[in-house]
Order: structure tokens, then sequence, then C-alpha cells
């Protein structure tokens, strides 16, 4: 039944709407099922250490659903995706909300890429330019404020390289 308003047009909108805010409502039900490890990490660049809290996205399901849905991201947080061995791997931006820099990353720790500012809510492809073990996302723009760049190195555990 179709709520009136004023007039049939829309109650006929109100029920075209209905199935589109059942599937974001289920689609973010499912982002407080999916539970991640949260780990430190720290990225050397121009002589000094900058530390961030990530959440690891180490399974399939955990890599599929990244950051969606999320509406805001701390400064000195983000997500590590670990593909578990170096590979040419894509990203895209399908129901993320947030502008996001996207730091592709080989086995060794060494930044590969970045892809900064990447389009919320774009479905364009973004590639990593060359084969990386894992993908960093941080807040869009944070590399270049930082000073972030290819040649830097991340620490964290699955780089064999922390401490």
């Amino acid at each position: 039944m179709a709520f009136q308003f004023g007039s049939r047009r829309l109650g006929r909108r109100l029920i075209l709407a209905a199935p589109i805010a059942l599937v974001a409502s289920v689609a973010r039900s499912q982002d407080s099922q999916i539970k991640y490890e949260r780990s430190s990490l720290v990225i050397v660049t121009a002589g000094r250490e900058i530390k961030f809290d990530v959440e690891l996205a180490l399974t399939e399901a955990q890599r599929e659903h990244g950051l969606m849905f999320r509406e805001k991201l701390g400064p000195y947080e983000g997500m590590l995706f670990d593909f578990y061995r170096e590979q040419p791997v894509s990203f895209w931006m399908k129901n993320t909300l947030i502008p996001l820099d996207m730091v592709f990353i080989a086995g060794d720790g060494t930044i590969k890429h970045v892809h900064a500012n990447a389009v919320p809510l774009s479905t364009d492809t973004i590639p990593s330019e060359y084969p990386v073990r894992a993908v960093l996302e941080i807040n869009g723009g944070s590399a270049r404020l930082l000073g972030i760049k290819p040649g830097d190195k991340v620490r964290h555990p699955i780089f064999g390289n922390a401490g």
C-alpha cells in the first residue's frame, strides 16, 4: 500500500524507492557482520615514521567489502588488504562513501604506486600498475599531505619487516 500525501505520484515514488532502501539496509547490516582484526603499521617517509591504526582485510569476504558504507575514517586510520602474494590487483569505489588514497605495496613493504583521491561511489577500476602484495586505503588526500610516495617503506608483520 502506498502512502498518499497530496498525490498518487508521490505514492508511486515511495513504492519504487522502498526496494532500493531495503537493499541498502541489507548491505549495511552485512557491514556489521564482517569483523576485522586491528593492527598498527608504520610508513617510513622522508626520514620520519608515520603510524597508522588499520583494520586487516585478510579473507575474500573482508577484501570484497572493504570500507564500503563507512561515513568517516580517522586521520591515521585505514584498511590493509593482504593478498598473500604479489599479483596485479584492481579496486573500485562502488558503495564507498568517502574519498580514499590507495597505497599499493610490494611484498617487501616498498610502496609501488599511490592512487590519490579515489572518487566515492565510482565503478571505474583502479589498477595497481605493478604486482603488489597489499593495498593500504587511507583518507583521500592524506598521502600527499603526509608526503607518502612510491619508494617509501611500509613496516608491518605481513611484510616480515615490523619491529
